[in-house]
């Protein structure tokens, strides 16, 4: 026996199919669309995780929000935990200038290291790692060391 049942309206029935039949929805957003369709039509949440791709915990945790919150609440993504991004904004665009710009003397081109040491140097940021360089780069969609990145001429 099922201790929280999906039972839909039919202005939610139709928001759940054009939901998932059109549009651009997060991937996340449209299968938790299938899932109360499914749940809504008796079908076992087993059934209904093998239909769609996903665990039959994602069924259990999705119907029993919309049980308990709505429609809305069971669609939408909760805010997740962790520690917030410490580098955005102002350091990320000083790190993408840095490795844009010439290299300093001595050197044939930037390094993860030499950038960190040159935020740290710049009193941009207390300290860096070079891993978190790497990530910001790698966010910002550029490769110092690329030809294709326009840092270095062809």
């Amino acid at each position: 026996m099922k201790k929280y049942h999906v039972r839909l309206t039919p202005p939610e029935r139709d928001e759940l199919e054009a939901l998932t039949r059109k549009g651009t929805h997060s991937v996340r957003r449209v299968k938790r669309g299938l899932v109360l369709l499914g749940a809504a039509d008796g079908a076992k949440d087993e059934t209904i995780a093998g239909r769609i791709g996903v665990t039959t915990n994602l069924v259990a945790r999705t119907r029993k929000r919309f049980a308990e919150e709505g429609l809305a609440a069971a669609l939408s993504e909760r805010p997740r935990s962790g520690k917030p991004p410490q580098f955005k904004g102002k350091p990320e665009a000083y790190v993408i200038a840095l490795a844009c710009s010439e290299p300093p003397e001595g050197h044939a081109r930037w390094t993860l290291r030499l950038l960190a040491r040159r935020m740290v140097e710049l009193e941009v940021v207390e300290g860096i790692s070079h891993h978190t360089v790497r990530r910001m780069l790698k966010r910002g969609m550029s490769n110092p060391g690329s030809v294709a990145s326009g840092v270095l001429p062809r």
